[in-house]
């Protein structure tokens, strides 16, 4: 983990009220891990208060991405950042996908801003029989950010009004897919909203398919100190919490009690 003052590289809009940031940080770029985070404060003083955590959302030489969409005062503040900006940035934080053991097809589901981690998941699976399924609510708010995808990656798109795709939540296109590969081994990483995420735990503990969630929480420290990313964890686990920050943000999807999240 480092604490460093990064130059912002650029800013990019990519799609409505979604960015692409990227900074000069060799040093994180060298570490991270897909599913892995950072802690960006927003500008210097007290207002906002807090860093605002962001998924790592690919590296390409010495430049970390982070990818993110207009929702609050602090995204807001974001779109004035400019190229030459100097952030404060505290990471990589936090526990990633799990790929070492990883065999068969790889059915990556993203809904909205959750499809970040997953992009730089896609480009280390490389060579590996991969879908990528994003879900939007509208067609406007889909993309494909070139320069993090993956090579020989399959994109299938949701949106929830029909203008794109698949109509309807992207975990039908899930179903669909589960239906094909049947007979053959499949794995599942996920990060979105959290219905979308309880579906897919269902899904795939019912065709008994392992399953990664990145789980999208609202952060105050980063580090597991202040306890406000509190989980409750099935019964699977010995511990009755467990905390984004630091035992995840990425989980295997039986740790997680899903009845309550």
């Amino acid at each position: 983990m480092f604490e460093e003052r990064l130059k912002v590289l650029f800013n990019k809009k990519i799609a409505s009220d979604t960015y692409c940031l990227g900074l000069e940080a060799p040093k994180i770029a060298g570490t991270a891990k897909p599913g892995q985070f950072v802690m960006v404060r927003i500008r210097p003083g007290y207002d906002p208060l807090l860093r605002r955590p962001f998924s790592v959302a690919g590296v390409t030489g010495d430049t970390v991405h982070i990818l993110y969409r207009v929702v609050g005062k602090g995204t807001a503040i974001m779109v004035d950042i400019h190229e030459g900006h100097v952030l404060d940035v505290l990471g990589p934080l936090g526990k990633g996908f799990v790929t070492d053991k990883q065999g068969g097809k790889c059915l990556l589901v993203g809904g909205g801003i959750g499809v970040a981690p997953l992009y730089f998941l896609a480009s280390t699976l490389e060579g590996k029989d991969v879908e990528f399924l994003m879900g939007f609510r509208t067609s406007q708010d889909f993309f494909v950010y070139e320069p993090l995808a993956g090579k020989g990656f399959r994109v299938s798109v949701a949106t929830d009004d029909g203008s794109k795709g698949y109509t309807g939540p992207v975990t039908g296109l899930l179903e669909t897919s589960l239906e094909r590969t049947e007979a053959a081994p499949v794995s599942v990483f996920a990060c979105g909203p959290k219905a979308m995420l309880r579906r897919i735990a269902a899904l795939c503990k019912s065709s008994k398919i392992p399953c990664q969630v990145s789980l999208e929480t609202t952060m105050g420290c980063g580090l597991g100190a202040c306890l406000g990313c509190a989980v409750q964890a099935s019964f699977r686990e010995r511990e009755r919490y467990l905390y984004a920050c630091k035992d995840g943000p990425v989980f295997f999807a039986e740790s997680i009690d899903w009845s309550v999240f």
